[in-house]
Order: C-alpha cells, then sequence, then structure tokens
C-alpha cells in the first residue's frame, strides 16, 4: 500500500496492538529457533487482503531462504497508522529491525535507518526513486497508482456509453448517475482507514498542479510557494465541486465498508488505489471498469508512488543479516505482491502471474500508458524521499478534506489550514 499516516496516541496504538495477538515486548514468531540464531522484529499490518496468514507464509519462505533467522512479527494497529506506530515505538527505543512499508521521512535523515547500497539492489528497476539525497533507506520494491473504479451496470443505466474523456465528461457523467437515481461515488473517510477523501484528491492534486508545473514540490520545501497558489486551490475546488456529500454514498465508512459497499453497487464510482484489483471476486471483476481520473485537456495523467518496500533500523542486532532478509523478503513476495495487493513489482524483468485478474491487467496497463504516452507524476501524500511532505502533515490534510466534502468548511478555510499546519511542521 501507499503511504499513510495518522496521529493517534500511545496508549491507544498499544491497546491495539495487545487486541491482536501483538505486543511491543512479544509479538508472534515465525520460523524455528535454533541457538545463534538472530533474533529480528518485522513490523507489518493487515488489511482485508493481506492477512495475518499471508504475512506468515512470506515469512516462512523468507527464512526458508535466509537461515539462521528467527522473526517475531509485530502488527500495526491499523495499515494507516502504521507510520505513527512505527515512531512512537522508536520514540521508546524499540524501534523494529524491518519494517514493511514505513515512511522513512524523518527517521532516515536521523540516521535511524540503514541505507543500502547500489551494489545490493543490482535487481532492482529503479534503485534510487524514494531516495534521499542519493541515501536509499527504503526497497524501492513496488509501484502504486490512483485511478477510478467504476461499475458498468451503472453507467449503462445512466446512459454513459464510455469513461469520460476529459474533465467536463467526468461532471456530466456525475450528472447523469444522479438523475439515474445512483450516488456517482464511494468515498469512505471514517477511522481508522478511512482515506478515501485523500486518495481521490491525490489524482486532482496531480492533474493540476504536479503535471502542470513539475517543480511545484521544489518550490514549496523552499518557501518560493504554498497551498494558496492557484493550481492548488484549483485542485481543492474540483475536488468540492466533484465530490461534496450529495454525490458520495456515506463519508463516514471506513476503508472496508467503502470496499464493500462499492462492490455492492451502492456507488458507481470508486477513486482508489492500484492494490483494489485483488478485491472483487471472478464475477464482479467482469462488472467493473477501470479509468484515469481525467483532466481538464483529457491528457493522461497518473499519480504514481514507488517504493513501499522494507526498511532495516540502524540499530538492528545484525544490520547485515537484516538487510539480506529484507531483500529476499521482497522477491518472495513478489507473486504474492502484485496478486493480494495489486503492486507493480519493480524489479528487473520481473512478469507477473499469468492469472492476475483482468482489473489488475487494465490497471497496470493505464500506468504503462502513462510511461510511455502522458504524464507520470507524483501523488499527493505519497510522495517520497526528500520531497515529502513532513510527517504528520497529512492527518491535518485528512481531516480538512472531510471537512470539506461534508460542508463544515470551505476551500478558503481548507487552503488556511493546510498553510498553517505545513508551517507548523516545516520548522
Amino acid at each position: 500500500m501507499g503511504k499513510l499516516t495518522n496521529r493517534v496516541a500511545m496508549t491507544t496504538a498499544l491497546a491495539l496492538v495487545a487486541l491482536t495477538g501483538c505486543s511491543v515486548g512479544g509479538g508472534s514468531t515465525s520460523g524455528g529457533t535454533a541457538e545463534g540464531d538472530v533474533k529480528l522484529s518485522l513490523l507489518t499490518f493487515e488489511t482485508p487482503n493481506l492477512t495475518a496468514k499471508y504475512w506468515d507464509d512470506i515469512i516462512a519462505k523468507t527464512n526458508a531462504e535466509v537461515p539462521g533467522v528467527k522473526i517475531e512479527k509485530l502488527v500495526a494497529p491499523s495499515a494507516e497508522q502504521r507510520n505513527e506506530y512505527a515512531r512512537q515505538l522508536e520514540s521508546t527505543g524499540a524501534l523494529p529491525d524491518i519494517m514493511v512499508a514505513v515512511d522513512p521521512a524523518g527517521l532516515a535523515e536521523s540516521g535511524k535507518l540503514a541505507k543500502f547500497n547500489l551494489s545490493e539492489l543490482a535487481e532492482w528497476s529503479d534503485p534510487t526513486a524514494n531516495s534521499f539525497d542519493g541515501g536509499i533507506y527504503q526497497l524501492p520494491t513496488n509501484s502504486q497508482t490512483w485511478q477510478i473504479y467504476y461499475q458498468k451496470a451503472a453507467f449503462k443505466k445512466a446512459g454513459i456509453a464510455k469513461p469520460p474523456a476529459n474533465w467536463d465528461d467526468l461532471l456530466a457523467a456525475v450528472g447523469k448517475l444522479k438523475a439515474a437515481g445512483d450516488k456517482p461515488f464511494v468515498i469512505g473517510g471514517g477511522a481508522p482507514d478511512g482515506l478515501g477523501p485523500r486518495w481521490t484528491f491525490s489524482q486532482l492534486v496531480a492533474t493540476e498542479v504536479y503535471a502542470k508545473d513539475p517543480k511545484w514540490l521544489d518550490k514549496l520545501a523552499a518557501g518560493k510557494t504554498d497551498f494558496s497558489d492557484p493550481l492548488f486551490v484549483a485542485a481543492a475546488k474540483k475536488m468540492k465541486a466533484l465530490a461534496g456529500k450529495e454525490n458520495v454514498d456515506d463519508l463516514s465508512a471506513t476503508y472496508a465498508e467503502a470496499q464493500d459497499a462499492f462492490l455492492a453497487g451502492k456507488g458507481a464510482m470508486y477513486p482508489m488505489g492500484s492494490w483494489f484489483p485483488a478485491a472483487p471476486d471472478k464475477a464482479q471483476q467482469k462488472q467493473i471498469g477501470v479509468f484515469a481520473l481525467p483532466s481538464q485537456d483529457g491528457k493522461l495523467v497518473v499519480p504514481t508512488y514507488t517504493g513501499g518496500g522494507l526498511s532495516v533500523s540502524a540499530k538492528s542486532e545484525d544490520v547485515a543479516k537484516a538487510k539480506k532478509w529484507a531483500i529476499e523478503f521482497s522477491k518472495q513476495n513478489a507473486d504474492g505482491g502484485a496478486r493480494y495487493d495489486g503492486l507493480f513489482v519493480a524489479l528487473k524483468g520481473y512478469r507477473p502471474p499469468t492469472d492476475l485478474p483482468p482489473l489488475y491487467n487494465e490497471t497496470l496497463g493505464l500506468y504503462e500508458k502513462g510511461q510511455t504516452n502522458g504524464k507520470i507524476t507524483p501523488a499527493f501524500g505519497s510522495e517520497g524521499g526528500s520531497l515529502a511532505l513532513p510527517s504528520g502533515f497529512m492527518a491535518e490534510v485528512d481531516a480538512s478534506l472531510t471537512d470539506l466534502l461534508n460542508g463544515r468548511s470551505d476551500v478558503d478555510a481548507f487552503v488556511e489550514k493546510l498553510n498553517t499546519k505545513y508551517e507548523e511542521l516545516s520548522k
């Protein structure tokens, strides 16, 4: 999954982890124990697709290739909270030895993470993606994209012959769907993993900001622009127009609830990451299509994050063994990541299994078309490496986006909140 952040109290996080059967002092273990084995903690997270058994199976496969390791599996309170949880553990001196898809920002610059060198990553397609001034602190093992999935039957009922090709087409589709009695969107915004508003907005920031000004993030970091920039304001206005509460099935729905609602046909369109194709069953695969959120002029823009792999603590009992294990895990998890998390694996020569769901192949096709005939941009909230937004900032974005969509806030207040929080965190 992409980079996810949220604020959560330490006591709450520890209580939630206890409920999963894991704890900071001793989680579940995988692999046999023998005298001389090095004990390494592994921080994971669970989702409807990435279950406890999924992680246990990959850990066992990796252990078979890297003997002499005993893995203590820790589970974050939720997928969204894994970044904050890792930092809470670090604050107590208990940063896990190996971490799955934890945002390295802050941890990397402060020397908390071990650095991978290029010779170790000879099999990676883009080894310096998500790097910090050339330093590689997270394996850039996969790419993920954001797009819109849609119910073909709802489009047909509303008289929409094909996916929208430009912004005006999309607005027209929204109107037709409402006239046909269907909610245009499913965008879950409820805790703990209700990131639907962000995953929708990231597509608008891609088309309105990053595609039009590829140096916008550099300017933001240098203090030469802020969220009052007309490009960013245009994205916020489009968000308000596109996905206000009158257009959305249930903004209070959690991630799992929103996914179930879309699969049940309770909304026509579902802005979501490229991991979604693992969710629909065989029959549902035929009923769902995908398209890139269209830009104003119809030019293809695909927001993308490359990274998301494993990181290793610089203070691990055995950094070399932890890095070796993390690298092997990435290879062992390639097919599973593609199958169950919709990952586009960034290993040289990798070919996904031929029996993956049709929606996976269609989504991958959009990404490949974006690489050849469109624009690939960062995904807002999932920017990697040196250009990443400050840790904790996206929690303000998530809350403010929900207020914007619920009508509790307007675009001016939304922008003001983001500028205030960004300035606070950038000091």
